[in-house]
């Protein structure tokens, strides 16, 4: 009874346990509260720059105040509101990693219409897919909804097409297929671009990591499209997988809870 007694252990010792506990939530309640802060600062600082110079060089490239003269400042100020656009879809997709990697979530999770997501997203991209001739064709989203934050939904949809619309070749097809298989709602992206090996398939989640030979040669993004959608399904609950079959494509499927 002696040992059994020395193994007890005593309420000043319990109660000394879950103040530790409670200090140390009370602690990464406040770190994450700090990322909070200090995302939405660096955000705001990167973005006003680059804000400015994307909507100087706008006015300079269209000669809103008079011709410019030589037809190289011309071309030089489109060329400087390009990269800014790219810099900027840089900037937000590093704050964005951080944010995820660094738990500084602001989530809403409710029901969410996925044909509306779809078409939010696809209003950010019908121009780049028009001019190379790309097709986009949506399969039974109507009535289709799942349990996701708005933004983050949009977000995912947003990089999975930018990808795909990265990859198609010129006149190809992209197809967006929704379909219901349980308690989840699949929401499938393929393209008819070149794919990837097998073997590179995990490495496409790792932040910076792109697909080997003519996928590394020809793309401009940074390979933070498909980490930025793993991490946001696996904040709502989902999961994000892909397939390549050999030379057709590739296909990004997303998995959330149905509403």
């Amino acid at each position: 009874m002696s040992n059994l007694a020395r193994q007890t252990p005593s309420p000043n010792a319990a109660a000394e346990v879950d103040l530790r506990e409670t200090r140390l939530a009370r602690r990464e309640a406040a770190l994450d509260a700090n990322k909070r802060s200090f995302l939405r600062m660096v955000s705001h600082e990167l973005r006003t720059p680059l804000n400015a110079v994307i909507g100087f060089s706008e006015i300079l490239a269209t000669e809103l105040y008079g011709p410019l003269g030589s037809s190289q400042y011309q071309e030089y100020a489109q060329l400087i509101h390009q990269s800014g656009h790219r810099l900027l879809a840089l900037v937000n997709q590093v704050m964005e990693i951080a944010r995820l990697e660094g738990h500084a979530l602001d989530m809403d999770v409710r029901p969410e219409a996925v044909d509306h997501a779809i078409e939010d997203a696809l209003e950010t991209l019908g121009e780049a897919a028009a001019d190379r001739g790309l097709r986009i064709v949506v399969n039974d989203s109507a009535h289709q909804k799942v349990m996701a934050d708005g933004r983050g939904l949009r977000t995912m949809l947003s990089n999975l097409l930018q990808n795909a619309v990265a990859w198609s070749p010129d006149g190809g097809l992209i197809r967006i297929d929704v379909r219901r298989c349980g308690a989840s709602i699949e929401i499938e992206i393929a393209d008819q671009g070149p794919g990837i090996p097998a073997a590179d398939i995990h490495r496409l989640m790792r932040p910076f990591e792109q697909g080997e030979d003519a996928l590394t040669r020809s793309s401009q993004g940074a390979g933070l499209g498909l980490p930025i959608v793993q991490l946001l399904c696996k904040a709502m609950g989902g999961h994000l997988r892909l397939r390549s079959p050999p030379g057709q494509g590739l296909s990004a499927i997303v998995s959330l809870h149905a509403a």
